[in-house]
């Protein structure tokens, strides 16, 4: 089969599409044959040896995919050959099969495309966790989301939308601010792609500012760097700020702004969650695919990729030019 390695710690130029052995299918475990990779930062962090997984090399990485069942063990039960699934992999998601064991997968709707199965056990079951368990979300309550153009930003809008919050996006531009429009988000603030910490206040205010009276209840923060204190300033007294991912580097903020806001810091961590709590995961996923099955969720995947592309879809989530999901196909 067809796999996209690591062989050396490096950004995406270093991949390599080669040709390895098929994985061998054991009596507890499910192979899948792989239709679609979703792309995610923690793919572009792993290959660089920055992640906190860190596989033996080599390895391809990919965490998110769909994909049909093509071999099941004989311990197996309630998965068969030709099942569609969605499944969620610690690595070797962009490689042309990839063996997982059944807690890590989900049957997946005859009707929903691969690309879009590959966006739901990553970026919309991590957007789902965060705002509705971590952050405790309720109805008419105010969110804002920085990266609100990004896969889970954009994941975090139209769930914050069907759970009936008032959605403020927090952008780098006009662009993915009428992106981020279209997929949830009710009004927003454009931001410096390179805010410095000089402008933390003002930005805070233009925060503010765009939630109107009610304010801020709760930060979904998949950005940190000099964004996370701008964002954390601008919250309610009782406010939550969800702390998703540091695509702007890891944020360092005065722990004095949460006292002062009786404010609370909420570590959102889905890998931890799918690990330790399976059927957990698993209800938040079979909890998507009914408000997907209701028109209430449309994943924004706007950039695919080929396999032999696939060090391009990597270097584009480096990079931050993704408005929505990125998605490898491979079939």
């Amino acid at each position: 089969m067809r796999a996209i390695l690591s062989r050396r710690a490096g950004g995406s130029e270093t991949l390599s599409l080669e040709e390895i052995d098929d994985p061998d299918c054991g009596p507890d475990e499910v192979r899948v044959c792989v239709h679609a990779c979703g792309i995610n930062y923690p793919d572009a962090l792993v290959i660089r040896d920055l992640y906190q997984v860190k596989p033996e090399r080599p390895f391809a990485p990919g965490t998110e995919i769909a994909g049909v069942v093509d071999q099941v063990g004989d311990h197996v039960h309630g998965f068969a050959i030709g099942d569609r699934v969605i499944g969620r992999a610690n690595w070797g998601g962009l490689a042309e099969a990839v063996v997982l064991t059944p807690d890590r997968l989900i049957s997946m709707p005859d009707a929903m495309p691969m690309e879009v199965g590959a966006s739901f056990l990553f970026t919309f079951a991590t957007a789902y966790y965060a705002i509705a368990n971590r952050g405790q979300a309720h109805s008419g309550e105010t969110m804002l989301v920085l990266g609100a153009a990004g896969g889970i930003g954009s994941a975090a809008c139209a769930i914050g939308n069907a759970l009936g919050l008032r959605v403020i996006a927090g952008v780098s531009s006009q662009e993915k601010l009428a992106f981020a429009t279209q997929h949830g988000a009710h009004d927003g603030v454009i931001y410096s792609p390179e805010l410095q910490p000089d402008g933390q206040r003002d930005l805070s205010k233009a925060f503010r500012a765009a939630a109107g009276a009610n304010g801020i209840d709760i930060v979904c923060d998949a950005v940190g760097g000099n964004y996370a204190e701008a964002a954390l300033r601008s919250l309610n007294p009782g406010g939550r700020h969800l702390v998703v991912g540091f695509t702007a580097g890891i944020p360092k903020i005065a722990l004095n702004l949460a006292l002062l806001k009786s404010c609370s810091i909420v570590g959102v961590n889905l890998r931890s969650l799918a690990m330790a709590e399976p059927e957990h995961n698993q209800q938040i996923v079979a909890t998507l695919l009914d408000l997907y099955n209701q028109g209430k969720l449309k994943p924004a995947v706007s950039h695919m990729f080929p396999l032999e592309q696939a060090r391009d879809a990597i270097a584009m989530i480096e990079e931050r030019k993704a408005n929505g999901k990125v998605v490898v196909m491979l079939r």
